[in-house]
């Protein structure tokens, strides 16, 4: 399996940019798709989840009412919309794939949880 992120770039405190994740090799049904990041000097940390058999989505709080993942099951390819961007925003995103259920026992935001990683995408947030 593997994960491609894009869609990073510099962009300006309140503007929006959108990133994409394209899943190939093993495009089978898989159990959550999410963001994470990792700004530097930080640990990763989750950004935003969707539990595919549950059916429900998830977001820190920190990008609540700002952020939006959605997917695109025909070109399997999941995307990350974020506006209203914020300096603090600024980090490495990184796309990851459930394969094997394990969110349920160790949560959607835990980096164990994820089988697969993408590669990381830049996102940096000027003042």
């Amino acid at each position: 399996v593997q994960l491609q992120a894009s869609g990073g770039g510099l962009v300006q405190a309140g503007g929006s940019l959108r990133l994409s994740c394209v899943v190939s090799g093993y495009t089978l049904d898989y159990y959550a798709i999410a963001w994470f990041r990792q700004a530097p000097g930080k640990e990763r940390e989750g950004v935003s989840c969707i539990a595919t058999a549950a059916g429900a989505t998830y977001y820190a709080d920190s990008v609540k009412g700002r952020f939006t993942i959605s997917r695109d099951d025909v070109k399997d390819t999941f995307f990350l919309q974020m506006n209203s961007l914020k300096p603090e925003d600024t980090a490495v995103y990184y796309c990851a794939v459930d394969q094997t259920g394990s969110y349920s026992y160790t949560g959607v935001f835990s980096v164990a949880s994820y089988d697969y990683w993408g590669q990381g995408t830049l996102v940096t947030v000027s003042s």
